[in-house]
């Protein structure tokens, strides 16, 4: 079973069908035909030490893409944030990693916005 992470913490799937997967070598312009017809994308993240599926997430949304956008497999929670900066709207993690990272890990990251580099690199010099 597999537990959805979002910046409110642990959820269950609600979103179960429809979805477009993809491996992390995936090449988005490939989907540039029909991106427009796709409602949601699962990237798998076959180890936590793999960040392609962060730059094509943000391909992805700098591509257009609006539909849910979901980090798929071997992440922890210090990854989170990164993951929602770089486009995913949620992260699917197995029900074994949850019991080893629980819930509040993953929270301390959801104020991801807070913490962007690029808002503080905007008040250098103000």
């Amino acid at each position: 079973m597999s537990v959805i992470v979002t910046d409110a913490g642990f959820g269950r799937d609600r979103h179960r069908e429809g979805w477009t997967d993809l491996p992390p070598d995936a090449d988005p312009e490939a989907l540039r035909p029909v991106l427009a017809g796709i409602s949601a994308i699962r990237i798998a993240f076959p180890a936590f030490s793999d960040g392609r599926g962060f730059t094509l997430a943000a391909r992805l949304r700098r591509m257009g893409f609006t539909g849910r956008l979901r980090a798929r497999g071997h992440l922890i929670a210090d990854q989170y944030a990164m993951a929602r900066r770089s486009g995913f709207d949620e992260v699917e993690i197995a029900s074994a990693l949850a019991a080893r990272q629980p819930q509040e890990q993953w929270l301390a990251r959801a104020d991801w916005q807070a913490h962007d580099h690029r808002r503080r690199l905007g008040r250098i010099g103000r």
